[in-house]
């Protein structure tokens, strides 16, 4: 390593700016001023203030003027309520066709957290329905996401897009299939009301909360019930014994990718191979073609 030290993205203190002095680098259409999302913004900028500065940078061609890199709904609701400024992170480097790719949209779980966090601090439902331009069953809804939820369901979830409909049906099971429940959710990377509803089908009635109810699946007789659930276990087994190898697989598979790698990087073992073993060697291409289709564009191109 070099040793220099990493360059801030951002100055150190954010400036208060004239709005004239803010170039957007693209227009808010009239279309995107009739959307909920941009309805959501103002709502939320009208009765909290702005919670979020905007990114500007300074513009190279104009000394006084800047180019601004993220907040265009934000700019235009400030100057559609009035306002003649606005606060803003400068950053140091003109990121205005990467710096979105950095945003990521919240989780259900974490904005479950937000609501109770704000509703202890005395702020009303009301308030946040009107705040995120929601209707006050939604907010309702999502202050209740957890109830009859277990902790290890949350942790497994808290960063995941999850369906707000999903914990409904999770909520029909006991914790520890809510837990097994949670973990194929995670491995196949399915977090729809739709597979939460089919894995709560594919669910023992012995493990259900409602455990003495006779469980009924729209369009399924009980014995298809029965075969169903006799298959998720099958799978659940099966899951559980791959999971248990995928870490001493994948490091063997690794090793012999490499190995075989080498192999047809050598000039004198492809010749042998394409004179005699013209299928192997096919094979062996088709191996590192494979890898290297695996791997991040980035590092395929370093």
């Amino acid at each position: 390593m070099s040793g220099r030290p990493v360059p801030f993205a951002f100055e150190k203190e954010p400036v208060t700016l004239s709005i004239p002095e803010i170039t957007p680098l693209r227009i808010v259409s009239d279309r995107v001023k009739r959307s909920p999302k941009y309805a959501q913004i103002r709502a939320s900028i009208f009765y909290s203030g702005l919670a979020e500065p905007p990114v500007v940078a300074r513009d190279p061609g104009e000394e006084g003027k800047f180019l601004l890199l993220d907040g265009h709904i934000r700019l235009a609701v400030l100057q559609e309520l009035g306002e003649e400024k606005v606060t803003c992170l400068i950053a140091t480097d003109d990121e205005a066709y990467t710096y979105n790719k950095r945003v990521n949209r919240l989780a259900i779980i974490q904005e479950h957290k937000m609501i109770l966090k704000a509703v202890e601090k005395g702020v009303s439902e009301e308030v946040l329905a009107k705040v995120l331009n929601v209707n006050i069953a939604s907010i309702r809804t999502k202050r209740r996401l957890l109830e009859g939820i277990c902790q290890e369901v949350v942790d497994l979830l808290k960063d995941k897009h999850v369906s707000i409909n999903a914990f409904g049906e999770l909520r029909k099971l006991k914790p520890l299939r809510q837990i097994e429940a949670a973990q194929l959710m995670v491995a196949m990377n399915k977090y729809s009301f739709t597979y939460a509803k089919s894995l709560v089908g594919a669910t023992p009635s012995s493990q259900l909360v409602d455990a003495g109810k006779s469980k009924k699946v729209n369009g399924l007789s009980e014995e298809q019930i029965a075969l169903m659930e006799q298959e998720s276990a099958k799978l659940d087994r099966e899951f559980h014994l791959l999971e248990g190898t995928y870490g001493e697989d994948h490091l063997d598979l690794v090793i012999a990718t490499g190995y075989v790698r080498r192999l047809i990087e050598n000039a004198h073992v492809v010749r042998h191979l394409a004179r005699h073993f013209p299928e192997l060697l096919a094979e062996f291409q088709k191996i590192v073609e494979s890898d290297e289709a695996a791997k991040p564009t980035a590092l395929r191109e370093v």
